[in-house]
Parts: structure tokens; sequence; C-alpha cells
């Protein structure tokens, strides 16, 4: 038997920017709470889904680039024809094992935060999340109907545990 092979999560922070989003270490266990979880809820679409086993994301690879609002701009209108900013894309490579790029706007995260009264750091982990769900084949409705779908109840419940969890630490 071999051993379970560990996620590689990378992680582009910007550059030459005063950082105040979430650390490495919190970004990475929210990439690995969704990949434990959304690989166990998507098997089972209306389940809890949201303990993970021993190989959660076992052979995953995963980057996470925070871009400038320009840039993200730039991508959504290129890969997705909306010249508009969005707070996270998601773009799969590969399925057997994981393998998925994610990129998130701070800019358009903090204006979220400030729009609905969150920590912009909270906010971050909850796109991380998001993507992820997204990279395992998840998906929600638009519109207001989102908030109350499967995908969007599992990354709430994984915020909350992941938020508790910091807490509890600091």
């Amino acid at each position: 038997m071999t051993d379970p092979v560990p996620p590689a999560i990378r992680i582009d922070f910007p550059h030459g920017e005063n950082w105040r989003g979430p650390s490495e270490a919190e970004v990475k266990a929210a990439a690995l709470a969704a990949l434990g979880a959304g690989q166990a809820g998507h098997t089972a679409e209306a389940g809890t889904g949201d303990t993970a086993g021993d190989t959660a994301g076992e052979g995953a690879e995963l980057s996470v680039t925070f871009l400038t609002a320009e840039s993200m701009r730039a991508l959504n209108r290129d890969y997705h024809g909306v010249d508009d900013l969005t707070d996270v894309l998601a773009f799969g490579l590969g399925e057997d094992p994981l393998v998925g790029d994610i990129y998130i706007s701070p800019d358009a995260a903090e204006a979220s935060a400030r729009e609905l009264g969150l920590d912009p750091a909270a906010e971050i982990l909850r796109l991380v999340i998001h993507g992820i769900l997204h990279l395992l084949g998840h998906d929600h409705p638009e519109g207001e109907a989102r908030y109350a779908s499967p995908m969007f109840e599992l990354q709430e419940r994984l915020l909350a545990r992941l938020l508790a969890d910091f807490r509890g630490r600091a």
C-alpha cells in the first residue's frame, strides 16, 4: 500500500502591496477543508459533505493567485466574455487528481465585504472555498437562489468552522 499523496497548494500573494488578507496557513486550511468536504459533498449532493477523510484532496495540485482589479477584469473578459470585475474565477485543468487554478481579486472581495459588513479576510477565505467547490463540480443558480443552494450552504459551514478554529488559536 502506498502512502497518500498530500495536495500541493501554491499561493501567489500580491507583490509590493501591504497584504491585509488571510495568512498563507489560513488560505491553505480553507483549501484543504474545501477539498475534503467538496469531494465528499459532491458524491452525495444534498448530504452534509463536511467531514474530510484521510485522503481528502489526495494528489490535488492547486494554485491560488491574487490579482489586481484590472488583471481580474481582463481575465474575466478574455475567458468568459464579461468585461466586468469579478471576485473569483476557477479553471479546472484536470479531474483525477484535481488540478486547477483559482484567481481572486482582493479589491472585489474587500468591496463585497464592506458592502455586507463582513471581515475582508474572511471574505477571501470564502472565495478560496467557493473556487475549489466549483473545481470539484459543485454549482449554484444565479441570483438570490444561489444563497440557498447546497453549494453555498456547504461553503458557509466550512467557513464558519474555519473561522471558529482560527479564533480558538488566537
